[in-house]
């Protein structure tokens, strides 16, 4: 077991400040430009392909710091530099993680080089899990996978919303039911290869915020695809589903829901995301405050002003820690018995609404104003109350947990 630090070693800290610099010199150049466009910004993602960041090795790397604190460190920085482009360069990695923590070695081999393709052809993935009537509620999905014995398989029908470069994504991983009697017990993942048939893009939707990222309906019309693209293979899945009925049929064993489960262990990771957002805005107005003089001197002079960032700073610090204790906690294997990982993402996207507001308050009719950034930084961090589980969801996870309940 790491032990528990909260000093960075050199190596953490030379990553740290190697993104550091490409989020300000790459990233936030461009941030203005892929707002107003609101179009995937390829040329970013290539360059971040070009240097080793947008790739699978990178996150690895990341995600197996013996401290846990490898991966928060990169969102925050990349997330400092805009939400919407940092959300392009990463979104790829939910449909990979889906793989490696769900498929084969053969499928690992096979899908997750195809998601991110190279530095001269970049590629990116999607994961489509939400759907329009079930987004918190993930035993209500609907779209179906069956069977087709004779052809070895798996037949797609249903929609996905909400999905990170849904419909220009090269692989999709898809979540669909296999069972609907064991409902969220009963769901299986696919990946649907490049160019398959019968899966398009719906709607895609103009968004308040994160506007550089691709988000859109995945339309799944009796979309085929082969047997060996069951994440896991069937064998696995049999087995699991006898065992889900098994227990079914004994009296209802509470389980945990396994996909709640799976966002409980990641959500210090978008609580990460919300820190580097809202330190961004505090910096921006921390530095306008010094120099922005108003009767005759800076207006931080102000205690009135002053006060705010006291609060400010002291609000995105404590963010942090609860990122960092909860991504200690789970490289350590450390069971979250209070929640700590939806505390760490409720907490952090409480921040950046906060702080993002307060820092438009700050720099007053400017701050309302595209010609400075904290005006899209505050647009961007009303998403990160929203996706991987509203701040309401977290707070009945964290009750729940509490009170020791099941959480549905």
């Amino acid at each position: 077991m790491a032990e528990f630090t909260m000093e960075l070693s050199d190596e953490q800290k030379e990553v740290r400040d190697w993104l550091h610099g490409f989020a300000a010199d790459v990233i936030r150049p461009a941030a203005a430009e892929w707002d107003e466009r609101e179009e995937t910004p390829w040329p970013v993602i290539q360059e971040a392909a070009k240097v080793g960041i947008y790739s699978l090795d990178f996150y690895a790397q990341q995600y197996f710091d013996s401290t846990g604190l490898g991966i928060p460190m990169a969102m925050e920085e990349l997330f400092w530099g805009d939400a919407g482009i940092a959300l392009s360069i990463v979104g790829t990695g939910l449909a990979a993680v889906g793989v490696l923590a769900n498929g084969t070695e053969e499928q690992i081999g096979t899908w997750i080089p195809q998601m991110y393709g190279d530095a001269n052809d970049v590629k990116v993935a999607a994961f489509c899990s939400s759907e329009p009537d079930a987004g918190s509620d993930v035993a209500s999905m609907r779209t179906r996978a069956v069977y087709d014995e004779a052809k070895d398989e798996w037949v797609l029908n249903g929609t996905k919303t909400w999905a990170t470069n849904g419909g220009i994504a090269n692989v999709h991983v898809v979540v669909a039911v296999v069972d609907p009697d064991l409902g969220s017990k009963g769901h299986a993942s696919f990946i649907v290869p490049p160019a398959t048939p019968g899966l398009s893009q719906g709607q895609k939707f103009k968004k308040h915020g994160i506007r550089a990222s691709h988000t859109a309906e995945v339309v799944l019309d009796n979309v085929r695809v082969p047997g060996s693209c069951l994440l896991g293979g069937k064998e696995k899945l049999d087995a699991r589903l006898a065992r889900a009925r098994e227990k079914a049929k004994k009296g209802g064993e509470r389980v945990k829901n396994a996909a709640m489960a799976t966002f409980e262990a990641s959500r210090p990771a978008v609580g990460a995301m919300a820190v580097g957002t809202a330190r961004a805005a505090y910096e921006v107005a921390l530095e306008y405050a010094q120099t922005r003089e108003q009767f005759g001197r800076p207006i931080i002079d102000n205690q009135g002003v002053a006060f705010q960032f006291a609060d400010m700073r002291t609000s995105i610090d404590a963010a942090r820690l609860l990122v960092w204790r909860a991504s200690w906690m789970a490289i350590n294997g450390k069971p979250f018995t209070a929640a700590e990982g939806s505390m760490s993402k409720l907490f952090a996207s409480e921040t950046a609404k906060k702080v993002t507001a307060q820092a438009v308050q700050i720099l007053g009719g400017n701050g309302y104003t595209r010609e400075y950034p904290v005006e899209r930084m505050h647009r961007d961090s009303a998403i990160y109350t929203i996706f991987e589980g509203t701040s309401e969801i977290q707070r009945l996870v964290i009750a729940r947990t509490l009170a020791g309940m099941p959480i549905r």
